[in-house]
């Protein structure tokens, strides 16, 4: 059976953000804004991660990230045990839907600077996207393409015909 012919829009979309995140450990890592700075980091280190939710009442109120504690602990010589992630956490969070493109999220990255970038269903966070699970998806889209358009080229090259 040959293949199917796909489209040049078929070729040339993206996963989406939900098939990215199933790819992903589910579920969030979140703390609450009363949690000491010391437990956040304890956190992001036991789950290998640069950020993790601030979350009150199921909601996002904010994200606490490295930076965040490099420069607002410790360069400030401020104890992470006596912080609360309240006071040091980036309270205005730039997030996106499940609807999303893979372009939209970069340039929203970009544009602001972050490499961090929640995304959001119904009010309620369903994952996180880093930079780098962005460019990793990026490069295996153009891994994909470059095959597609390789596997075409031999088709037309052998006339078509698979046997």
């Amino acid at each position: 059976m040959e293949p199917a012919i796909k489209t040049p829009e078929q070729l040339l979309r993206f996963r989406s953000l939900p098939q990215i995140l199933a790819d992903k450990a589910r579920g969030v890592h979140a703390v609450e804004p009363g949690s000491s700075v010391y437990s956040a980091i304890a956190l992001m280190a036991d789950k290998n991660i640069g950020v993790v939710l601030v979350l009150q009442e199921g909601k996002l109120a904010g994200v606490l990230s490295e930076r965040d504690y490099a420069r607002k602990v410790v360069l400030q010589n401020r104890s992470s045990k006596e912080t609360l992630v309240r006071e040091i956490m980036t309270k205005e969070v730039v997030t996106v839907t499940p609807d999303e493109t893979i372009p939209q999220c970069m340039a929203l990255m970009h544009a602001g600077g972050f490499r961090h970038l929640p995304v959001v269903a119904d009010g309620k966070p369903i994952g996180v996207l880093s930079i780098r699970d962005l460019l990793k998806e990026i490069v295996a889209h153009h891994e994909r393409l470059i095959r597609d358009m390789e596997l075409a080229k031999l088709t037309m090259l052998s006339g078509g015909s698979s046997y």
